[in-house]
């Protein structure tokens, strides 16, 4: 199966969806913060490993706390998985940050900033 195959692209959106379900209704660590939301997974082609992208909104260390309680949730996640999505193999899962919701709204903010300095030279 090659990386951007419509299979590959299938599998990638139902691991994301159930990922979502299990770390917002299954976990009970409270390190993991309440707004997490699963943005990107990346499977592998073989089924071995998959790159989950989170997002939290939060300060750095909720972040950090989020990842950490994630990591050692990764078991369970995976038999989790494993439950939900009937895969040859279950991936193991590497959790990775992303902020590209966080720098969408920093960039927004600038330019509201721009839009309000361009209204007062009016």
């Amino acid at each position: 199966m090659r990386k951007n195959s419509i299979k590959n692209t299938r599998i990638n959106e139902e691991v994301k969806k159930a990922l979502s379900s299990i770390i917002r209704n299954e976990i009970k660590d409270p390190r993991i913060h309440i707004m997490t939301s699963v943005t990107h997974v990346e499977v592998a082609p073989d089924l071995k490993t998959a790159k989950v992208y989170i997002s939290v909104l939060g300060s750095d260390k909720e972040k950090e706390g989020t990842i950490k309680g994630l990591k050692s949730a990764e078991g369970f996640v995976r038999s989790a998985l494993a439950k939900e999505v009937n895969l040859r193999n279950t991936p193991k899962l590497f959790f990775e940050i992303d902020d590209s919701i966080e720098y969408g709204i920093h960039i927004s903010n600038v330019l509201d900033g721009l839009k309000g300095n361009d209204h007062e030279e009016d």
